[in-house]
């Protein structure tokens, strides 16, 4: 609720929720009563098969139910876990979704120290499997076998370990089921104990890695050696057929056995070779497969900010070719009338040099043509 933000508590709460909180508080509840309360126990003795009557406590059913209870135990594990305390590990968790539960822990805890989880494991499991064959055996065990602390303990070893001698059985149904759950329990922790020597026999990598490097140079001195022993065969197969006057056929069968012995051993050895080396690929896959992802998606990388940069770009230089496009008309309309008008001053200015010119030149030509077209007088005729 906390993490959550919830204010009202019944909003985080479900059928399944309040299912195990029922549970829970079921066998929390579970204790022995005040008092003395005594009933009738029947069960049916193993070998001699005859009925056992005792009057048993009624504290042995209560008390034995009292070890449900060690479910507290993996709670404890989890809340002070430093996977779980750590605010760190919780946030990397969270990312990667994965829940930080009691499941998860004995998950790291296999994975951290494996041997150690399985011995505490298996000599509580056997503690408490005698206490309570002991229990359940005591009132009905007339030979004093399994009513004992350590003769209940060499019953559930010998159980636990699915060895089963048959010295000693339980005589009450009680005890045979804590035998049957103490048998399903040691072949559990038995495969468990096997998966865990061969993850440790086995290699490592680097282990793996210097094992290939020697058996593929053994490999290849085979392959050199069986090659040099069929060019060999080869030889001799010519030389004795080829280069002899008397062809000596028991030596050419000879060498031709050996010659076929040679191709099949190179072939072998090629086979080994090829296997050797299928075994390395699959070793070093992940890794280069690894290696190669992460060059490819680098270069993805890379590639994308170049690419967006250069849409960036793009965009900024097509806003600008917008703006220069939209302020075109007026700056094209602005040059033609500038253009225009410096046209007509020129014009202008052009005319008025020629009127003035034309005026400037009439005006002298007149002057000088007036003196001749005056008329004669008498003192010019005498």
């Amino acid at each position: 609720m906390v993490d959550n933000g919830a204010d009202d508590w019944r909003i985080a709460m479900t059928y399944e929720r309040i299912f195990f909180i029922c549970l829970e508080l079921l066998v929390c509840a579970i204790h022995p009563i005040p008092g003395q309360y005594i009933f009738t126990w029947t069960a049916r003795l193993a070998f001699t098969y005859t009925t056992s009557m005792a009057n048993a406590d009624v504290d042995i059913i209560l008390s034995i139910p009292m070890f449900l209870r060690l479910y507290l135990i993996a709670r404890v594990m989890l809340l002070h876990s430093k996977l779980f305390t750590d605010a760190s590990s919780r946030s990397i968790g969270a990312l990667n979704k994965i829940n930080f539960n009691t499941r998860f822990v004995m998950k790291t805890l296999m994975t951290i120290c494996p041997g150690t989880v399985l011995l505490v494991f298996s000599i509580s499991s056997w503690i408490i499997a005698a206490w309570t064959v002991r229990v359940c055996e005591r009132y009905h065990d007339k030979q004093e076998v399994t009513s004992n602390f350590l003769g209940a303990m060499w019953l559930i070893s010998i159980t636990f370990l699915s060895i089963g001698y048959g010295d000693m059985v339980p005589h009450t149904y009680c005890g045979k089921g804590v035998c049957l759950l103490t048998g399903i329990m040691g072949a559990g922790c038995t495969a468990l104990v096997v998966a865990v020597v061969a993850r440790k026999l086995e290699l490592t990598k680097a282990e793996k890695h210097v094992h290939n490097f020697m058996m593929d140079t053994q490999l290849t001195k085979r392959v050199k050696n069986t090659a040099a022993n069929v060019l060999r065969e080869t030889w001799l197969i010519y030389k004795h057929t080829k280069l002899v006057k008397k062809i000596d056929h028991a030596k050419v069968r000879k060498h031709q056995r050996k010659f076929l012995q040679a191709i099949h051993q190179l072939r072998g050895v090629k086979m080994e070779q090829r296997k050797l080396n299928d075994q390395a690929n699959t070793l070093v896959d992940l890794a280069k497969t690894q290696n190669v992802m992460y060059d490819i998606l680098s270069e993805l990388q890379e590639k994308n900010e170049d690419l967006e940069k250069r849409i960036v770009t793009l965009e900024t230089k097509l806003d600008s070719l917008t703006v220069s496009l939209q302020a075109l008309p007026g700056l094209i309309t602005q040059a033609v009338g500038q253009q225009q008008r410096d046209l007509f001053e020129t014009h202008m200015h052009r005319f008025k040099l020629v009127a003035y010119s034309s005026e400037k030149s009439w005006t002298p030509t007149r002057r000088r043509r007036s003196p001749s077209t005056a008329p004669h007088t008498s003192s010019d005729s005498s």
